[in-house]
């Protein structure tokens, strides 16, 4: 459901799902020019500081979207290294909020998704979880 949330917030023609999950090498999302460049990589979770480092140099720009209970102290390691970065995002999505998203899982789900002044609201037919991204790193 992150993967889907950041999807849905950098919203492009161009920007696809990859092998991330399987594969080191790649994002979970990306971004490629019709050059094959990549402009945007996106990692969802709490990428170490190599794979930081190689997705800022192989891409435009890096969204990392951190979540989960042990994020802070991922960020209190790395946030003074990631610093040097200029093209690197650090946005966290809340443990409580990102807990709303799990009981919208189902076999087959039809969800609505707002987003307004910062805010997202993704729903079903029966509930809606509200999330304020909170933007920890910008270059």
């Amino acid at each position: 459901m992150a993967r889907l949330l950041a999807f849905v917030l950098n919203a492009h023609e161009y920007l696809q799902f990859s092998k991330g999950l399987s594969t080191d090498d790649e994002p979970d999302l990306r971004q490629k020019s019709l050059t094959d460049d990549i402009e945007l990589w996106i990692d969802v979770g709490m990428p170490d500081e190599k794979r930081i480092r190689k997705a800022s140099s192989r891409a435009d720009k890096v969204i990392i979207y951190s979540y989960g209970g042990r994020n802070t102290v991922w960020w209190n390691q790395l946030q003074n290294k990631l610093e040097r970065f200029n093209n690197v995002t650090v946005i966290n999505l809340p443990k409580a909020e990102t807990d709303q998203l799990a009981r919208l899982v189902k076999r087959t789900m039809q969800l609505q998704i707002s987003i307004q002044d910062g805010q997202i609201w993704i729903g079903d037919d029966q509930q809606t979880a509200h999330i304020v991204p909170e933007t920890w790193l910008a270059p």
